[in-house]
């Protein structure tokens, strides 16, 4: 777990920063490897039969708890404490629901960036990435639902994108630098990545 938190012991084990799963995995290796192969399992099966299309927090939240739902009690459930990563403080989570609210008013109204311009399309996508990595609203999983989300609501639009086609190391740097509002890196990937 990479995640700096309020409390380490958060929803983890007494004494440890494993999280508490249905499994009862105590070793943080072992969680991490049934955690991988039943993500990756969920994730192939949602991106085949997406059992939303809504683009509204909703479907957000489904994805989450379609992926960790055989692992964690919380799936799908906004988190209730604060968390941080690399220097990133994400959404104060007594805000998540309001600022999901704004971000999903404006995917809406903005018809799911449907008929944009290629240009002003990846623009857009860039900022629903930056805002809903801010947002941040689960306890865990947070990149592996936004990515599932983001490639569908791209597909949606009519084109092509695969985040397997990016470079990790370079997304995440991108990503970090997005948090501090640069988002040049990111439009790059971005611009490379959408078909």
């Amino acid at each position: 777990m990479s995640y700096e938190l309020d409390t380490i012991t958060e929803n983890c084990y007494p004494e440890t920063s494993v999280l508490i799963n249905k499994l009862d995995i105590r070793d943080e290796t072992i969680l991490n490897e049934a955690e991988a192969i039943t993500v990756a399992t969920k994730s192939a099966l949602w991106e085949n039969d997406p059992l939303e299309n809504a683009f509204d927090f909703k479907h957000y939240k489904a994805i989450h708890q379609y992926l960790f739902e055989d692992l964690y009690e919380w799936a799908g459930q906004p988190r209730v404490i604060n968390i941080s990563k690399k220097g990133t403080l994400f959404c104060a989570f007594e805000n998540i629901e309001a600022q999901a609210e704004l971000i999903f008013s404006r995917l809406k109204d903005r018809d799911m960036f449907v008929n944009l311009k290629r240009s002003e399309f990846v623009k857009e996508i860039v900022d629903f990435y930056c805002v809903t990595n801010f947002l941040h609203p689960f306890r865990d999983g947070n990149g592996r639902a936004q990515r599932i989300f983001i490639t569908q609501l791209i597909h949606n639009a009519g084109y092509s994108f695969d985040f397997a086609d990016a470079d990790g190391d370079l997304l995440m740097i991108a990503t970090i630098h997005s948090a501090h509002g640069v988002t040049d890196l990111l439009i790059e990937l971005f611009d490379e990545l959408v078909k």
